[in-house]
């Protein structure tokens, strides 16, 4: 009996606060369901319905320094930032639509690459060819490839792509003939 006289006092004390609350918590699960768009729109219609949701959240927005404000002003600030890069995912099929996407689509690489090596840190072959490795790893997971998509199409940037893989690995075969032995490394360099 006592617990529900507690609760009751405590809702007739908050009851004040709750209609922004709500009105708050329906703009974002607005928010959210667009963005999830199971109808498969164009980014330009979903740009364009965003938009108007954003138009209308900054219009009904609480005023002053409450928590709401202070919730809603960041919600809208945060919108504007990733606002550029927002709708490419409706537009580029499978293309991931959250960050949690893509940080499960390379933690799967990262995973394998602890697997294989026994590392807890990146292996020195993944920060040498990481352009490469990560690229290649990435692309046959989400479909297999054909041995006529892997011959270069502009074989230029192919080869430029590997003579900066191989200054890197031999950067990094001077650091450590430099750390192994200093004084005969500088004397080969004079």
């Amino acid at each position: 009996m006592r617990l529900r006289s507690i609760l009751r006092d405590a809702l007739h004390t908050t009851a004040g606060l709750w209609p922004p609350v709500r009105r708050g918590y329906r703009w974002f699960h607005r928010v959210a369901r667009l963005l999830k768009d199971r109808a498969g729109s164009p980014g330009a219609r979903v740009r364009r319905r965003l938009r108007d949701l954003l138009a209308a959240v900054r219009r009904s927005s609480p005023r002053g320094q409450g928590k709401l404000a202070q919730a809603t002003r960041h919600f809208l600030k945060v919108s504007t930032s990733y606002w550029p890069g927002l709708f490419h995912c409706y537009d580029v099929p499978g293309l991931p639509r959250t960050n949690n996407d893509l940080e499960h689509l390379f933690g799967a690489n990262r995973y394998h690459e602890r697997r294989a090596t026994g590392r807890k840190v990146a292996s020195p072959a993944m920060v040498l060819r990481g352009p490469v490795r990560l690229l290649a790893a990435t692309a046959t997971r989400v479909k297999p490839q054909l041995a006529e998509d892997l011959a270069p199409i502009d074989v230029q940037a192919w080869r430029d792509l590997r003579r900066e893989l191989d200054e890197r690995r031999t950067a990094r075969t001077q650091r450590r003939r430099f750390r192994c032995d200093p004084d005969r490394y500088l004397r080969q360099l004079g």
